[in-house]
């Protein structure tokens, strides 16, 4: 009598049980669905800046700032290497950022403007709002709250990087703007003293 070849089909989906790829396979797949939302709620670029902001330093030494304001452009160096970059909104048009060579001479991570925001009441009520407190008079019964401008890196008098809004284009009154997770990391490694250039 002849043996018979018997072909034992698998069932792909106990293979990948008996291999324990399973739980992998579904973590995987978690992470997708919540990266997509986060991307679909959040833009890509938070997103980008959310994952490189965070990454590991690579390089250790003596932090720099290089800014471009041609390339809208932030870089932040370890002793001579670059470790990150960010987009930037520098001065627009009568507000022109200052080039040059500088230093941060102040950190300040809770810092409000001191010029520009808004005439509140006291319940918190904004009256008269996006104001330049030495030009535009105070309405009665109210008092002014400087827009925010967390982790400000003051590098001349009036003049930091800090996070803000950034439209695509040179839109602030002379600061540099950039994304929230990219100016934390670049206030984490700065400090008093790191060089500040910024270039046209």
């Amino acid at each position: 009598m002849r043996g018979k070849t018997v072909l034992i089909m698998h069932n792909p989906a106990s293979t990948l049980h008996a291999l324990g790829l399973i739980p992998i396979m579904n973590r995987l797949s978690q992470f997708c669905a919540f990266a997509a939302t986060l991307a679909a709620l959040s833009g890509c670029g938070t997103v980008s800046d959310l994952v490189t902001s965070n990454l590991p330093e690579r390089h250790s030494g003596r932090p720099s700032i290089v800014v471009s304001l041609r390339e809208q452009e932030a870089y932040l160096y370890r002793g001579g290497y670059r470790t990150a970059s960010s987009r930037i909104s520098s001065g627009r048009e009568g507000y022109r950022t200052p080039t040059g060579r500088f230093q941060v001479i102040r950190k300040d991570e809770d810092h409000r403007s001191s010029l520009y925001g808004d005439y509140v009441d006291d319940s918190g009520r904004i009256v008269k709002a996006n104001v330049d407190s030495r030009r535009d008079s105070r309405p009665p019964h109210s008092h002014f709250v400087g827009t925010p401008m967390p982790y400000f890196l003051e590098f001349s008098p009036g003049y930091g990087l800090h996070q803000g809004y950034l439209p695509g284009v040179p839109a602030s009154h002379g600061c540099i703007r950039m994304p929230y997770w990219k100016a934390r990391q670049f206030y984490n490694v700065a400090h008093v003293g790191t060089p500040v250039v910024v270039k046209p």
